[in-house]
């Protein structure tokens, strides 16, 4: 009698454990968000680190080959440092699957738990990260200040665990997101091999490309998002003696993709995509719908697990993944930007890397609107800016701590402000641009016709460039956050010339690329 009780007792209390083990608590899944967040603001998961070094081992074109080897230079100053890997911290995306017998102990729902733990990662004092997210996006675009709300995703599912992939999505890739509803015998990679040279270099190659095939819209969309979260592991499947239709098409698309020689950066070479992640489910038989996401050089992503024990336990980092890189800064130009003239322009040629020193002066798409206005209006430029003889840096950085001058500072697609071109060029007196991604027609033109030149630096070389900023001062807009204008000194940073006073282009290869397919 005593040990048949004793053993009711010790099921009854081994129970009682497992009931209050899948007990989520509130504070747990809040701390996990954030220090989700924080992790990958400077971490990059190693698969991605692999296959980098691969790219460059393999590289043959050298302003390619320069790229990537800043990236990976950023990438471990970032992991020593623990300072986000671009400027751009990116919109918060979370796929939440919840086991059907998990409970709560939490006072606020779960979109509201996720959004609590986005707000403390962004605004954490000793890692501020940058506030990207305007609500009231079609007026007011306000931002938001705490990069709130989170893209958030949810599943029901078996179990007693809570399964998370916290990701943080930059809007240079994000603005290359593609859809499309193929006819059911269209030629899905036709499709795909004429779209890819339409997304520019904004959104920053090297990276991944997720395919979603099936469903409706929205379902195909979602897929081409949660299969950017999958390991990178395109080698592996290439390895295999046996492969599934799928498997073969990703390995076709992966190879056709780096053929088109666009390269990292838009620079040309063998290394467009690392991988090609594709996600299907089943259709209406009249349909095929298509959506395609990239993922940039910032590739940010984390998976954790809550079981109600406590916090989440990040992945710990093995610094001997990074490769043992310096650059070479022997092939460099030294440009004394204080003293440089239009006639020593003259000589750059697309290709040439430079290191810049003295000031420039920042402005992002907002500022130039703003600039355009009160040139419109008759006022001119606000007080104290002075673009005369001098670069614009397309930029929005993130804010300094610690000892810092400022935060990671790295390049925002010029594409965006090709509109103002004529108007800067005309009013300002500057001398030329910098930023990342290609120009359009128009503005190439208007460089050439001003005897101007546009440089880019490396997009997802953020930590890296901003070392290289040695004084930093805001002149206009405070009130506008990243957007502000801002007085800069450098001292040799890094960039390549992409279009030169004559109008050389050096990503004349989204031009020169052929029509391959046509809905």
């Amino acid at each position: 009698m005593f040990r048949r009780y004793n053993i009711t007792c010790l099921l009854s209390i081994d129970n009682t454990k497992a009931q209050i083990n899948m007990i989520i608590k509130q504070e747990h899944l809040v701390q996990s968000i954030h220090s989700a967040l924080q992790y990958i603001s400077y971490y990059h998961s190693p698969d991605f680190i692999s296959a980098m070094v691969l790219a460059y081992e393999r590289e043959t074109n050298q302003s390619a080959k320069n790229a990537i080897a800043q990236m990976l230079i950023n990438s471990k100053m970032c992991a020593l440092g623990k300072r986000p890997i671009c400027q751009d911290t990116g919109i918060v995306n979370v796929f939440v699957e919840v086991g059907m017998d998990v409970q709560w102990e939490a006072k606020l729902s779960l979109e509201d738990m996720i959004n609590e733990g986005v707000r403390r990662a962004y605004n954490e004092p000793d890692n501020r990260l940058r506030a990207s997210i305007v609500s009231d996006p079609l007026f007011s675009r306000k931002n938001t200040q705490d990069n709130t709300p989170a893209v958030i995703n949810t599943k029901l599912v078996k179990g007693d665990k809570l399964e998370v992939i916290v990701a943080a999505k930059g809007g240079g890739s994000e603005n290359k997101s593609k859809f499309t509803v193929l006819n059911p015998d269209d030629n899905l990679t036709d499709w795909i091999l004429n779209t890819i040279p339409t997304m520019g270099a904004g959104w920053c190659p090297p990276g991944i490309i997720g395919i979603g095939v099936g469903g409706t819209a929205e379902k195909a969309m979602l897929m081409a998002k949660s299969v950017l979260m999958d390991p990178i592991d395109i080698n592996q499947i290439k390895d295999k003696s046996e492969h599934t239709e799928i498997e073969t098409l990703r390995i076709d698309l992966f190879n056709k993709i780096n053929e088109l020689g666009i390269g990292a950066q838009g620079l040309g070479g063998l290394t467009t995509v690392l991988d090609v992640k594709i996600k299907d489910y089943p259709t209406h038989a009249a349909s095929l719908p298509v959506a395609m996401i990239p993922n940039c050089a910032a590739t940010r992503h984390v998976h954790f697990t809550l079981d109600g024990s406590g916090v989440a336990e990040l992945p710990e980092v093995d610094m001997s993944i990074y490769p043992d890189l310096e650059m070479d800064v022997s092939k460099y130009k030294k440009v004394d930007l204080n003293s440089l003239t239009q006639s020593q322009m003259d000589n750059w040629n697309i290709g040439d890397t430079l290191l810049l020193s003295g000031t420039i002066i920042t402005g992002r798409d907002s500022a130039h609107k703003r600039l355009k206005t009160m040139i419109d209006s008759g006022e001119g430029l606000p007080k104290g800016v002075n673009f005369d003889n001098k670069f614009i840096y397309y930029v929005g950085p993130v804010d300094a701590v610690r000892d810092e001058v400022i935060g990671p500072a790295g390049p925002t697609t010029a594409t965006r402000m090709d509109k103002f071109t004529d108007m800067m060029f005309e009013n300002t007196g500057i001398l030329g641009m910098i930023g990342k991604a290609e120009r359009g027609e128009s503005t190439i033109k208007s460089i050439k016709k001003h005897k101007a030149s546009y440089l880019i630096a490396v997009g997802g070389a953020a930590y890296l460039i901003s070392k290289s900023i040695k004084k930093a001062k805001i002149v206009a807009f405070e009130e506008m956050g990243m957007e502000a204008i801002y007085e800069l000194e450098v001292k040799d940073m890094p960039v390549t010339v992409a279009v030169d006073t004559d109008g050389e282009n050096i990503h004349k290869v989204f031009d020169s690329i052929p029509v391959i397919y046509s809905s």
